[in-house]
């Protein structure tokens, strides 16, 4: 049980971000979003995008970093990943 995020190397909106996933449900990860205060509006699909200028505050906080290709993986692996074009939950 654990929430996670990799490197901030997506761009978009003039920044760089990063996605913040949980292996177990979302509502873990909604929990861990709902304490660092990152606005609900920033959940798509399956992840958090969290802005680069917050990386460090969530990993600080508790997130394991890995690479982006493990986000995809874990995701797929408990079975929480919603490709486009599913509801957000």
């Amino acid at each position: 049980m654990a929430i996670y995020i990799d490197p901030p190397t997506w761009p978009g909106h003039g920044r760089m971000w990063s996605h913040l996933v949980s292996d177990v449900s979302y509502d873990e990860l909604h929990e861990f979003a709902d304490e660092l205060g990152v606005p609900r509006r920033a959940f798509e699909r399956d992840h958090y995008d969290i802005p680069s200028h917050r990386y460090a505050e969530v990993v600080r906080a508790g997130a394991v970093e890995v690479s982006s290709r493990e986000v995809v993986r874990l995701l797929h692996g408990a079975g929480l990943r919603r490709p486009k074009g599913r509801a957000n939950g």
